[in-house]
């Protein structure tokens, strides 16, 4: 019998087996064209490295080893292969590159293009084969009016043929927008306008008397975390798609509506949690210490307890150790951090789900945000808690899930402790108060706490041989 966090092994067995193409590098091809060696071999030459990480997804691997040969026989540097990564493939493993002290990184691949904070990066997304007259026949079965105002985004992978499926769209409709993948030159060199949109690491300008709500979005690229994460983030826009793989076009029909009351169901949750379990889900995009303790900020001042908890990649198993945590918070990149947590003992939510949660400044409008970094001091979607709240506001709140009456005070960034999460009580026959926090209430509760030396309680006595055999079949165990 299988459970939430154990298995017998039936459901490996049942796996269906992902087809070798999958993923990999088209067979029609090849090395150099695919890995762009050219201008990886410039990026190591031109910046003198001596010590550079490769880092390859798992479906990609089987050329690692080829690849990291011509780049020292090329280079004549030293080049480690970096598998399987700490946290998402998608992101740069800085962690990893800096036990061999690389200098720098090659991420090959889909990556989310989180900004790194330590190494320089140089992304090789790979030349997916793509279909660029089959995609233009797609795109105008889907729009059929030529004077629709569409924004054409890409998974990474295809990036390389936007340009030619530009080319081919532009003379038919004046009015597409085709995002670019980000370039530094090509942001520095911008002139500054009002109607640019840059985020996900890309970037590309609409007409603002238009308004971005007003744009079809058509997305070149498989169904994924990278597609939720679009249609979440521009939820006022309706989705249309293009799968490579297998040449069909759809409008998408994810019910954002329904995807965005779960998130606001999680957001009812986190209100009603005390105990709260920040998991670093990522150590290499740029600025996650900040949000780490921006998180811890907003929680103690809502009264709740913060926790940092670092245990790799998050699975149910890891995060049921901790069963006195009433919710976690993944910090991680956009595309790491919308987890189905219908699989896990606790619900986790993103950073911004917290800070719905805690901060009464912030409120509701119908823009989702998975990028952390908008969350920080300085950024564009930064709301700072209040000192004190309304009178109004402050009443005692009803949770919509147990029923319960809730506080919405606010503590000083100065208390050294929440009391909001810990229970006032009163001992009889001393008359004293204490304070107890709501970890430490529920370890009480628990019937089992660990081993306990009961010191000179436990008589002393010898030892005496124990069973022999293996636990299939032990020797005093005749009759199995």
């Amino acid at each position: 019998m299988a459970t939430t966090f154990s298995s017998d092994g039936a459901d490996l067995m049942q796996q269906m087996v992902t087809p070798v193409g999958v993923g990999r590098r088209p067979p029609t091809v090849g090395l150099e064209e695919y890995y762009e060696l050219d201008r990886t071999i410039a990026f190591v030459l031109d910046n003198n490295f001596t010590k550079v990480a490769l880092q390859f997804p798992d479906e990609l691997l089987s050329d690692s080893a080829t690849i990291a040969a011509k780049m020292e026989e090329m280079t004549g540097s030293e080049m480690y292969i970096l598998g399987d990564t700490s946290y998402g493939s998608c992101c740069v493993d800085e962690v990893a590159a800096e036990h061999v002290n690389a200098e720098a990184v090659v991420h090959y691949g889909p990556a989310c293009l989180s900004p790194c904070c330590k190494l320089p990066v140089l992304h090789v997304f790979g030349r997916q084969l793509l279909d660029v007259m089959r995609c233009a026949e797609v795109f105008q079965e889907l729009h059929p009016d030529h004077q629709a105002h569409v924004i054409v985004l890409s998974d990474v992978t295809y990036s390389h043929a936007i340009d030619n499926l530009a080319s081919q769209l532009h003379p038919i409709y004046p009015n597409v927008i085709f995002s670019q993948v980000d370039m530094k030159e090509a942001l520095s060199s911008a002139q500054p306008d009002s109607g640019l949109v840059y985020q996900f690491g890309r970037h590309f300008t609409v007409d603002e008397q238009h308004g971005l709500a007003n744009y079809c979005m058509f997305y070149v690229g498989s169904e994924g975390p990278e597609l939720t994460n679009f249609m979440l983030s521009w939820n006022q826009c309706p989705f249309s798609s293009f799968n490579p793989k297998t040449g069909e076009g759809r409008w998408e029909t994810l019910d954002v509506n329904r995807a965005l009351r779960r998130r606001l169901y999680l957001v009812e949750r986190a209100r009603d949690a005390q105990v709260v379990g920040i998991v670093v889900g990522t150590l290499g995009v740029a600025n996650y210490l900040s949000v780490l303790e921006h998180l811890q900020g907003i929680v103690h001042q809502a009264g709740k307890r913060a926790y940092t908890l670092a245990v790799g990649k998050p699975s149910p198993a890891k995060l049921a150790n901790f069963l006195e945590v009433d919710i976690f918070i993944l910090v991680a990149c956009p595309q790491n951090s919308l987890l189905d947590s219908s699989d896990f003992y606790r619900p986790l939510v993103t950073p911004y789900e917290m800070e719905m949660a805690c901060n009464p400044a912030r409120t509701w409008t119908g823009r989702y945000i998975t990028d952390f970094c908008c969350l920080l001091p300085g950024a564009s979607k930064y709301i700072p808690i209040p000192d004190k709240i309304s009178d109004s506001d402050s009443q005692p709140d009803i949770s919509l899930i147990t029923g319960e009456m809730r506080s919405t005070c606010l503590h000083s960034a100065l208390d050294s402790e929440p009391t909001s999460g810990a229970a006032v009580i009163c001992r009889s026959h001393i008359q004293t108060v204490a304070q107890i926090s709501p970890a430490a209430s529920f370890l009480e509760s628990r019937s089992w706490r660990g081993l306990e030396q009961k010191l000179g309680q436990t008589a002393v006595t010898k030892s005496v041989p124990g069973r022999r055999g293996v636990a299939i079949a032990y020797e005093d165990e005749s009759g199995r």
